[in-house]
């Protein structure tokens, strides 16, 4: 008999369970509260950045890129080597781009001077951009399509079948391992709940350092013709990966305080990434709330935007959306993997990169099983 693996939520995390699970041979029954994956899968930025994380995230961002790959052929997933290129405005940021290529960058990475790094992006006219550094090997997905399309793969799957409008009850172990759902209960060999901030719903003992984190993001129309190039990442952005950390990005965080303030006050993390159809997903910042309410403050998303106008050489961005993304935070770590009963694996990520390094979770889970 096939080993039967029932799996909620129908993010990218528990999708990644999905595909490895399915590609082990075992059967596997996604089940998701919602018609469709609404919240932090779809919310983002859809940036694969592979090459900025550090640590056990860095690993796995690493072994995470290779499945994206096989997602865009095999499941018709929207996703481009795009690469990402941190521009740097500051000599403050050209320090830490200059120590990483120095020490960290992954191979292919190159330096570019001012003229260089601004015909990444487009800019013909002046700029205040001193240099960028290019990260190869890092992908741009659509977030808008990409979880549903893994979702159609797994469910087109001999051995997958994803069940949307179904919400669990709770679990139950005699007679046997089951889901116990609004729809039925589903008998399973194992069960992984991978609900993100949504965790404490079944588990709050395992979730009671889980915080929701609240970022204000956009998309805009493109100030200018700019090609399909590489994500973007500004001084911000290296205030907050792994891969930056070092004496000079101490350096960035005094000249930051000192002259930006208000871009710390709201935990900014201004970039962007480029979607075929010519438009920007613009953002972000960050802000955590044990249950966070839906309202945007509109100073923030203005100081988002004129960051990212300023950077383009525009007066400012014309937008077409904008959204509150959502993911799981936590103080104590990045990753809540815990066994609360036999059978039973619950996987998190409590930092905002599950885009990056969701397959690889998946397979690791999958693997140990």
């Amino acid at each position: 008999m096939t080993t039967h693996i029932a799996i909620v939520g129908a993010g990218i995390v528990g999708l990644s369970h999905a595909v490895a699970a399915l590609d082990a041979g075992y059967k596997v029954t996604v089940v998701e509260q919602d018609a469709a994956a609404v919240l932090s899968s779809i919310r983002n930025f859809g940036h694969v950045c592979t090459s900025v994380q550090a640590g056990e995230l860095g690993e796995l961002a690493r072994e995470a890129n290779p499945i994206w790959r096989s997602l865009a052929e095999r499941a018709g997933v929207e996703a481009r080597v795009s690469g990402t290129l941190a521009v740097a405005r500051t000599e403050a940021e050209e320090g830490v781009l200059e120590e990483l290529a120095a020490l960290r960058a992954p191979a292919g990475s190159e330096m570019l001077d001012s003229s260089a790094a601004a015909a990444k992006l487009g800019i013909t006219g002046s700029t205040g951009i001193r240099s960028g550094l290019l990260l190869a090997g890092d992908i741009t997905a659509n977030p808008r399509t990409a979880v549903a399309r893994i979702a159609a793969w797994v469910d087109a799957h001999e051995h997958g079948e994803v069940r949307f409008n179904t919400s669990v009850r709770g679990i139950s172990e005699e007679p046997r391992l089951a889901l116990e759902t609004n729809r039925g209960d589903i008998a399973a060999d194992h069960i992984v709940i991978a609900t993100g901030h949504l965790t404490g719903r079944l588990f709050p003992e395992l979730a009671s350092d889980v915080r929701e984190c609240v970022l204000q993001m956009a998309r805009v129309k493109a100030p200018h013709v700019m090609g399909l190039g590489p994500a973007v990442l500004t001084g911000t952005s290296m205030l907050r990966y792994g891969a930056f950390d070092g004496p000079a990005q101490q350096v960035l965080r005094a000249e930051m305080q000192a002259t930006r303030p208000e871009l710390l006050e709201i935990d900014a993390n201004v970039m962007f990434t480029q979607q075929p159809d010519g438009t920007l997903l613009v953002g972000d910042s960050h802000r955590s709330f044990d249950s966070a309410p839906p309202f945007l403050d509109e100073r923030w998303s203005e100081l988002l935007l004129g960051e990212v106008a300023s950077l383009l050489g525009t007066e400012r961005l014309q937008v077409i959306e904008r959204w509150q993304g959502i993911y799981a935070t936590s103080a104590d770590r990045d990753l809540l993997r815990e066994t609360p009963m036999p059978g039973v694996s619950v996987v998190s990520l409590t930092t905002g990169v599950g885009m990056t390094i969701g397959p690889a979770l998946g397979a690791r889970t999958i693997a140990a099983l």
